[in-house]
């Protein structure tokens, strides 16, 4: 696998990729979830299903900063890219010409609920330190030690910074990114799992990471996933980084929906017709049905879309339809 250097994250964001669209070659790049060693096999999948589409050889890029994948995509050196909401905002911001070209589903193989969710959580034996006349609220979470996932990340960073921003009725959330400020210490786990640690391991009081990019180290063991007071545990089988943690317990005290992430076309570094094709392919039942792309919540591998439901899909997306995010992130 090509692990992506500091090489690319210097490069122009205003044009595109000398490649272009007529290569006999495709690139995608990886957020730093994804490029993990868990998601090999779904990756690989993915490979697969892009050179059927487009005939074309296709390069994984995988990268340990979400900054560097934002800058491969908006660059137009990666064609393609696997992101979050937010993520995908910024490199557009970077160059109009990426664009959002396909994103899961709900479980009704339609827009409705499709999305996913955003947690702040803390060790289980704090929770009850958190809420406010009986019900868990964010009135004590100023003044703590934090992790955040990376300021990229939108159910890592922008989602929860949000929902602390609008509790407190601030300005804007400037102050929420460095210690010493609204917050004591505030730290960056670069991915979720990343996140995640750096609560198990005491090293903060509160952390942000979403339910997807957990499913396969975490289970809930009393609640449920969209309430606030669920218990998560790390599984007696948790791979790395979990291995030190099983059995260790967390809570969320704050849970948000969060907009599916999109895959994104640098589209003038990717031909119209190779858009078309993947577009076709992947939203059809060859890829819904595909255990290596699309994995139940029970399954032993995880994969790069969840089967929330027999309908769970990809569907065509553009723009439009992230206006939301751009509204909550004011971009």
């Amino acid at each position: 696998m090509a692990l992506l250097g500091g090489t690319l994250a210097g490069c122009s964001s205003k044009n595109s990729s000398a490649d272009g669209g007529d290569s006999k070659k495709l690139s995608i790049v990886f957020y730093p979830n994804e490029s993990a060693k868990d998601y090999l096999t779904s990756r690989n999948e993915l490979k697969a299903k892009l050179e059927k589409a487009t005939g074309k050889k296709v390069e994984i890029k995988t990268t340990t900063d979400y900054n560097v994948a934002i800058e491969a995509i908006s660059s137009g050196k990666a064609q393609l890219a696997f992101m979050g909401a937010d993520g995908y905002i910024k490199a557009r911001n970077l160059n109009k010409a990426v664009e959002p070209i396909l994103t899961e589903s709900g479980p009704d193989g339609t827009f409705k609920g499709a999305s996913y969710r955003s947690y702040l959580m803390v060790p289980e034996k704090e929770a009850d330190n958190y809420k406010t006349n009986g019900k868990y609220s964010l009135d004590k979470v100023k003044g703590k030690k934090i992790s955040f996932v990376s300021a990229s990340s939108t159910s890592g960073y922008a989602v929860p910074t949000y929902e602390i921003q609008k509790h407190f009725k601030l300005k804007n959330k400037d102050s929420f990114a460095e210690s010493g400020k609204f917050f004591s210490k505030v730290l960056y786990g670069n991915s979720h799992p990343g996140s995640a640690v750096n609560l198990l391991k005491g090293d903060v009081d509160i952390a942000a990471f979403d339910d997807i990019d957990l499913t396969p180290f975490l289970k809930v063991t009393s609640g449920n996933y969209s309430d606030a007071g669920s218990v998560f545990t790390v599984k007696d089988d948790a791979t790395a980084p979990f291995v030190d943690y099983r059995g260790q317990k967390v809570v969320n005290i704050s849970t948000l929906p969060v907009q599916n992430g999109p895959v994104v076309a640098n589209t003038k570094a990717l031909s119209d017709k190779d858009k078309k094709a993947i577009q076709k392919l992947f939203t059809s039942k060859e890829v819904s049905d595909d255990p290596k792309l699309f994995a139940k919540d029970d399954a032993k591998v995880p994969a790069l879309w969840h089967k929330k439901g027999d309908k769970s899909q990809l569907l065509k997306v553009d723009d439009n339809w992230y206006k939301p995010t751009h509204e909550l992130i004011g971009k």
